[in-house]
């Protein structure tokens, strides 16, 4: 049988794991699952004859090349940092490798000699970056082929809690890394082309410089910027395009709402608060106001944000029990981030009956025979239950099927490489389509970039 070694078996991993299952027989798979915890492992290979689960800790070398040398092909579910002590071992055992993240720099130097052993090492084949690529690369190919020139491409995607589960002022619950939605925006300035003219968008800005969009039976939507959208010019072959433009989707009001954690300095992850541990959450929020021996923590919180006690917004803080005296952070050493975090994973956990919902949306204008077009795609995914998310199976469908397709030949131009070629993408896409993932297509006006969807300065 042909052993696919899956390391790390976290939130992601449970559709990828049934998918392989499901095809196990037909494509003669055993399905190897690793994990620091064997018992994670083993539930996801729950007693299939085709899956076996093992203990896997990818810092002790010996074990890490053992498993990797028995593989004939390495899934890499680590947290990105790890990927790459394990595709050197797959590089020097000859295996492929497939992940889900984002290439680093250290993978991209293996490039020449993963060619050199006639390898594919696929990378960013999740939802995002994975079916953004393809679903975009499908459509600018198409527009091409029939001679056109791209004007304008927008993409746009969210991992949201489904209308159903969505209970709260915020219209928001943790359907990923909680980090990472703590800190989304920092480290650089927002980057992207608008009209030809180069815009950058500072952290402390990001938050108020959204987009509207609408999404057929899902409704209003709003975007904010993400790092670099410029970096794309390249990989998509847009070097001539007017406008290229990249975000996150939330539901309108979020951002506004966000915006007085970053004002206030809550999001911060780059110093340790002393005495972090016994604070509790109405002193967190205090260390960040002025000192007043009259004022109260409320009213000095209204008053430096300028929020009447009637604001929407206030109601979202209140619902947060943010000014709770009785509550303590309990955690040592912690940033602002990190104790922002805590208190709002107390709140915006997914419910054991939650689901959750991933929203893309593309934006394609283009000129055809002297006319200028314009394509609008979008793809909305509901998930299932906890296990079963729509993440999960946004991200584990496409790098179950990508690996499957290089262990039969069918992907098979070696390199460090990502979904945007004709080779990769076709067959996946049909194949996501198969499983309810479905982008939906509509023709619209082409009116360029639009500046009143614009909020703020």
């Amino acid at each position: 049988m042909r052993k696919i070694l899956i390391v790390g078996a976290g939130k992601s991993t449970s559709v990828l794991i049934d998918y392989l299952l499901n095809k196990s027989a037909s494509e003669n798979l055993q399905l190897i699952i690793g994990d620091l915890l064997l018992e994670n492992a083993e539930r996801l290979a729950g007693g299939h004859p085709n899956a076996k689960a093992i203990s896997l800790d990818i810092f002790k070398k010996e074990e890490r090349e053992k498993a990797v040398k028995e593989a004939d092909i390495v899934i890499s579910m680590l947290p990105a940092r790890f990927h790459i002590e394990v595709a050197k071992d797959c590089l020097h055992y000859g295996k492929n490798m497939v992940t889900a993240s984002y290439i680093s720099d250290e993978m991209q130097l293996l490039d020449e000699e993963v060619k050199k052993k006639n390898l594919v090492f696929m990378n960013e084949i999740g939802v995002d970056p994975g079916i953004d690529h393809m679903s975009a690369m499908h459509v600018i190919d198409r527009i091409r082929d029939a001679g056109g020139k791209m004007l304008l491409f927008e993409s746009f995607t969210g991992g949201l809690v489904a209308p159903e589960s969505d209970t709260n002022l915020w219209n928001y619950k943790f359907t990923w890394n909680p980090r990472n939605v703590v800190v989304a925006g920092q480290g650089g300035v927002a980057k992207f082309l608008q009209e030809g003219k180069f815009k950058y968008i500072p952290y402390n800005r990001l938050f108020r410089r959204t987009e509207f969009l609408e999404v057929k039976d899902y409704g209003k939507f709003e975007v904010y910027a993400n790092r670099n959208s410029l970096k794309y010019k390249s990989i998509y072959g847009l070097d001539d395009v007017l406008t290229l433009y990249r975000g996150t989707i939330r539901r309108v009001g979020f951002s506004k709402a966000w915006n007085m954690f970053v004002q206030l300095g809550l999001t911060d992850d780059s110093y340790v608060m002393e005495n972090s541990e016994e604070m509790s959450y109405r002193d967190f929020v205090n260390s960040f106001l002025p000192y007043s021996p009259t004022d109260s923590v409320e009213l000095k919180f209204r008053h430096n944000l300028k929020i009447d006690q009637d604001d929407i917004m206030w109601e979202k803080l209140l619902e947060l029990d943010i000014f709770n005296p009785n509550k303590k952070v309990g955690l040592k050493n912690a940033t602002p981030a990190q104790i922002l975090q805590k208190i709002l994973m107390e709140k915006w956990s997914l419910a054991p009956d939650d689901k959750d919902m991933i929203v893309m949306y593309h934006k394609f204008g283009y000129e055809l025979n002297g006319e200028r077009k314009q394509i609008d795609a979008t793809m909305v995914n509901i998930g299932k239950d906890q296990s079963h998310t729509a993440m999960a199976r946004t991200v584990g469908l496409p790098v179950g099927i990508a690996a499957i397709k290089i262990l039969n030949g069918t992907i098979n131009t070696p390199g460090v490489q990502l979904p945007i070629t004709k080779e990769v993408y076709e067959p996946i896409l049909e194949e996501l389509a198969e499983n309810g993932i479905v982008f939906r297509e509509e023709e619209k006006e082409y009116l360029g970039y639009n500046p009143f969807g614009m909020v703020g300065n």
